[in-house]
C-alpha cells in the first residue's frame, strides 16, 4: 500500500487469527437456495446433477488449496477441513472464509453448463461461509457427525415430503402430516405408501459426499522403448460413507491420519449446541460504519494470463464496476462503493442490521455474489476472450466509528489509486516504449517522487498524466441517486414520484465539494462537515 497521511485508518482493522492448535473448518452453504432451486427447476427431493455440481466445485477447492485435506457436503453446503499445521493466510478467519467461498462461487458458475447443458443460469448464486475452530480432534469428529446426521434427517424428511406432494398433497398438508414424526415412522411411510426402501436410495442422497486426496499411480511419460514411467500423485477422490466420523472410516486413510490425526473413540451422542459453540463469530459494533473491502487474489497473474491491457484495461475496470453495481442492487443496506484496479470497498449504512451485523455473513455473501457476477458478466466485457480459470477475491470487514474516519478511509484508497496508477503508467511506458526489462524499469523508478514521474511522462512520452482517463487516475464511485419523475395518474393527474437508481462516477472524493453536491448518496446517513 502507498504511504499517505490517511494510513492511520488501517489501525481499525481487527486481527482474527485462528490460533494453533485449533483445527480450522470453513463451512459454506447456499444463500436462499430454496428459491434458487425452484427458479432453476431442480428435481425434488434430490437433483443428482445439482449435487454433482457441488461435488465438482468442492473437488476444485481441494485441488486449488493444498492445505485443505478433507471436505464433506450435502444439499447446498460443504465443509472444508484444513490440515492441523496450516498457516494459510496466517490463519486469518476473514481471509480464509472469503477466499474459499469466492473460489467456490466462481467455479459453480463456470461449471454450470457441464451439468445443466440445457438450462440457463438465470441469476448469480451466492453462499454464506463461516469458520469453525475445532479445539481438538474430538470436536472435529463431533462436528462431522453432526453434519452427516443433519444430512440424513433432512433428506429423509424431504423424501417423504416430496413423495406426499407428488401423491397429491399440498405442501402445507404434507408438512402437517410429517410434523413430530420420528425416523421409523418416516421409513414406514415411504415403504408402505410409496414402496420405497429408504436404504436403497443413492448413497449420495442419504450420506452426503466426502472428498479427500489419496496417492494414485499415474503415467507421467514413456521411455524410448515405450515403457511407462509412473509416479505417485495426490488426487482428489469422492467417497460416500455411512459414518464419516467413525474410527474405522477415518483411521483407514493415511493422509487423514497424517494431516489431522486419529479418532480414538466413537461419537455416542450428537450435541449440535456443543459444536456450534466453536463457531468463530465476530459481531460488529453497533452504530459504526461497516466497510467490506474485497481484493482480487493473485490478479497480477490473472491479468497476465488473460492479457489485460497495461497499465490499465478499461474493459476489466468496467467489469469490476458492473459487478459492484450489481452488489449495490442486491444488498440494499450498501449505500455506496468505491473501487480501483482489482479492489472494491462497500459501505453499509451506519444503522444497518444486515445479517445482525455478523462479520462472517456480511463479508462472505458480498464476496460470493461479486465473484459469481464477475464470471457471469465476463463475456459481456470480453466477448472474444475465454475465461481460462476461476477468479477469486478475498475480503475483510472493518468498522469505522465516525464519518470523518470513514471519509479518511476512502481518501486513503483514492490516494493509493493515484500513487499506484502513476507508478504503473511510468513503469509500463518504460517497458513498452523504451524496451526496458521489468527489473530495469523498477530500478529506474525507485525513489522517484510524483513530480519526477510527471516530468518523465511529459518529456519522454509526451503524456500529460492529468489528461489520462479519469477512471484510471481516481477510481470509480457507485451510489444510489434519487430521480424525481412525473407520473400520470388517472384520478390525480400528474404526480411526482421519487425513484432510485445506481450510477457510477469518476471524481475526487477527497474534497468536500463532491459530497456536498450529492446529498442523495448520504441520504441523511452521513453528517460529514
Amino acid at each position: 500500500m502507498a504511504n499517505s497521511k490517511y494510513e492511520y485508518v488501517k489501525s481499525f482493522e481487527v486481527e482474527d487469527e485462528v490460533m494453533l492448535p485449533n483445527l480450522i473448518v470453513v463451512r459454506i452453504d447456499g444463500r436462499d437456495f430454496r428459491r434458487f432451486s425452484e427458479v432453476h427447476e431442480f428435481e425434488k427431493p434430490d437433483d443428482g446433477r445439482a449435487l454433482n455440481l457441488m461435488n465438482a466445485c468442492a473437488t476444485a477447492v481441494l485441488e486449488e488449496y493444498p492445505d485443505i485435506v478433507f471436505s464433506y457436503g450435502f444439499s447446498d453446503e460443504y465443509s472444508f477441513v484444513f490440515k492441523k499445521t496450516s498457516k494459510f493466510y496466517q490463519r486469518r478467519a476473514s481471509k480464509l472464509l472469503s477466499l474459499i467461498v469466492s473460489f467456490f462461487s466462481s467455479v459453480y458458475v463456470m461449471k454450470w453448463k457441464e451439468f445443466f447443458l440445457e438450462k440457463e443460469l438465470k441469476y448469480p448464486p451466492s453462499f454464506h461461509s463461516r469458520v469453525i475452530c475445532c479445539a481438538s480432534k474430538e470436536v472435529l469428529q463431533a462436528y462431522l457427525a453432526w453434519r452427516q446426521n443433519d444430512c440424513h434427517l433432512n433428506n429423509l424428511h424431504d423424501t417423504c415430503l416430496w413423495m406426499l406432494i407428488k401423491g397429491g398433497e399440498s405442501e402445507r398438508e404434507a408438512q402437517k402430516l410429517l410434523k413430530g414424526t420420528q425416523k421409523q415412522h418416516k421409513n414406514e411411510l415411504l415403504f408402505q405408501k410409496f414402496h420405497i426402501n429408504y436404504k436403497n436410495l443413492p448413497a449420495m442422497y442419504r450420506q452426503g459426499s466426502c472428498i479427500f486426496k489419496t496417492e494414485v499411480e499415474e503415467n507421467v511419460k514413456y521411455n524410448e522403448n515405450g515403457t511407462p514411467v509412473k509416479r505417485l500423485r495426490r488426487k482428489a477422490r469422492i467417497v460416500h460413507s455411512e459414518n464419516i466420523a467413525g474410527k474405522n472410516f477415518w483411521n483407514e486413510h493415511l493422509s487423514l491420519l497424517k494431516e489431522v490425526g486419529s479418532f480414538t473413540e466413537e461419537v455416542e451422542k450428537i450435541k449440535p449446541e456443543f459444536v456450534r459453540s466453536f463457531q468463530f463469530e465476530n459481531k460488529l459494533m453497533p452504530s459504526t460504519w461497516i466497510v467490506i473491502r474485497i481484493d482480487g487474489c493473485h490478479f497480477h497473474r490473472f491479468s497476465e494470463v488473460h492479457e489485460f491491457e497495461k497499465p490499465n484495461d478499461k474493459q476489466a475496470l468496467n467489469l469490476m464496476n458492473s459487478c459492484a453495481v450489481a452488489v449495490l442492487e442486491e444488498i440494499q443496506d450498501i449505500i455506496f462503493t468505491y473501487g480501483v484496479s482489482d479492489e472494491y470497498s462497500f459501505v453499509l449504512k451506519k444503522d444497518s442490521q444486515f445479517y445482525q451485523r455478523r462479520a462472517s455473513e456480511i463479508v462472505s455473501v458480498t464476496v460470493s455474489f461479486f465473484s459469481s457476477m464477475y464470471v457471469m458478466k465476463w463475456k459481456e466485457f470480453f466477448p472474444q476472450k475465454e475465461l481460462k480459470y476461476p477468479p477469486s477475491f478475498d475480503g475483510r470487514v472493518v468498522c469505522y466509528p465516525s464519518s470523518k474516519i470513514l471519509l479518511d478511509y476512502l481518501a486513503w484508497r483514492q490516494v493509493d489509486c493515484h500513487i499506484n496508477n502513476q507508478y504503473n503508467t511510468c513503469f509500463w511506458m518504460l517497458v513498452k516504449k523504451k524496451g526496458k526489462s521489468k527489473s530495469e524499469a523498477q530500478h529506474y523508478l525507485k525513489g522517484t517522487q510524483a513530480k519526477e514521474k510527471n516530468e518523465l511522462l511529459i518529456k519522454e512520452f509526451g503524456i500529460d498524466y492529468n489528461e489520462l482517463e479519469i477512471m484510471f487516475r481516481q477510481g470509480s464511485l457507485a451510489f444510489w441517486q434519487k430521480e424525481d419523475k412525473n407520473m400520470t395518474h388517472e384520478s390525480k393527474g400528474s404526480v411526482q414520484n421519487s425513484l432510485k437508481k445506481v450510477i457510477v462516477e469518476h471524481c475526487d472524493i477527497i474534497k468536500p465539494n463532491f459530497w456536498e453536491a450529492h446529498p442523495s448518496i448520504l441520504d441523511e446517513n452521513l453528517p460529514i462537515f
